[in-house]
């Protein structure tokens, strides 16, 4: 098992470094020019090449690449003599409009996606395969129907339709719930839970039509196989023949969709979320430094975001080898 996860992390580094080139690349082949973008409307042609050098946009492409390559270990330093400003390791650049760490930015706003986007995960998972295995179960039943039609009405809508919905009718019309926005779980574990109720109930109307479906599929799939007969001709009960036999071998399609949904999630894709409940996460911050041209931070954000879905993809296999010894030799 040991030797099986050297190869995934291996491979997950190996993953991530080109997504770093390639993503350094298309930072600097963008047509605006980062200095100019820092220096603002009115700038100096010296003003230009001061910043320029600070940021060293000057030197050669593969340069800059190996000063950001090495940074992300060693930290670096912006600025000139007089002003100089270090960049601790892993250093994923300075704001333009804040002048602060990437980093330390991204850090700040962390917890609010990883509470939103690990939490609605928790749910819509444990949801969508309890639906998805009664339907199956009960396939051709009223509570097949019931939980295909639910999969049907979370696939039909959007998140900003639901967002907003929930909005209207918790916030203001009911007024069970307070306004919309993100508090830390070490200022108010309250405020944190009311906070964050209505986004993972969107995230989970959402998603649960995903998890219910492919559960269903999965499942029927498995109960069609010939160890499923006999486990039933043994005289296995039910609850036996369907968790332990059917829901394990039905789990792996599961398991990769999922790692990759939370991956997502936590890495800031829930921006639409993000933006209808009024919490400052990772997705937001992405959209806003779009709109202001913050070049370092969309670098950031891009980055941050692809680790999380790489390292989501070696806890999947990890977890494939755990369910599935076979897989441990691929």
């Amino acid at each position: 098992m040991l030797r099986y996860l050297i190869r995934r992390l291996l491979a997950a580094a190996a993953i991530l470094l080109v997504i770093t080139v390639i993503t350094f690349f298309i930072f600097f082949a963008l047509p605006s020019d980062p200095a100019l973008l820092a220096c603002g409307k009115t700038c100096s042609p010296s003003r230009l090449a001061e910043i320029k050098h600070s940021l060293g946009l000057d030197q050669s492409f593969l340069t800059q690449f190996w000063e950001f390559f090495k940074g992300l270990f060693v930290g670096r330093d912006f600025g000139d003599q007089s002003v100089r400003v270090h960049c601790g390791a892993p250093c994923l650049g300075i704001s333009f409009q804040t002048d602060t760490p990437v980093l330390s930015t991204l850090l700040g706003d962390f917890p609010a996606d990883l509470s939103l986007g690990l939490g609605a995960a928790v749910f819509f998972l444990i949801l969508g395969v309890g639906l998805g295995t009664l339907a199956a179960v009960r396939r051709g039943r009223a509570a097949d129907k019931a939980a295909v039609g639910l999969a049907l009405l979370g696939v039909s809508v959007q998140i900003y339709f639901v967002g907003l919905l929930l909005l209207y009718l918790f916030v203001d019309k009911w007024q069970i719930l307070p306004a919309s926005g993100y508090t830390p779980i070490t200022q108010d574990p309250g405020a944190w839970f009311q906070g964050l109720i209505l986004p993972w109930t969107t995230l989970v109307i959402v998603y649960l039509a995903l998890y219910t479906r492919l559960t269903r599929s999965s499942m029927l799939e498995v109960f069609a196989e010939d160890y499923m007969r006999t486990a039933r001709a043994k005289g296995l009960s039910t609850g036996k023949v369907v968790l332990k036999h059917g829901l394990r071998a039905a789990i792996t399609p599961i398991i990769t969709i999922f790692g990759m949904d939370v991956g997502s999630l936590i890495g800031g894709s829930a921006v639409i979320t993000e933006s209808v409940f009024g919490i400052n996460g990772i997705g937001k911050l992405a959209v806003d430094s779009v709109q202001n041209s913050d070049l370092p931070v969309i670098l950031g954000t891009t980055l941050f975001a692809a680790t999380f879905v790489v390292l989501a993809n070696v806890v999947v296999d990890v977890v494939y080898g755990l369910v599935d010894p076979r897989v441990r030799l691929v």
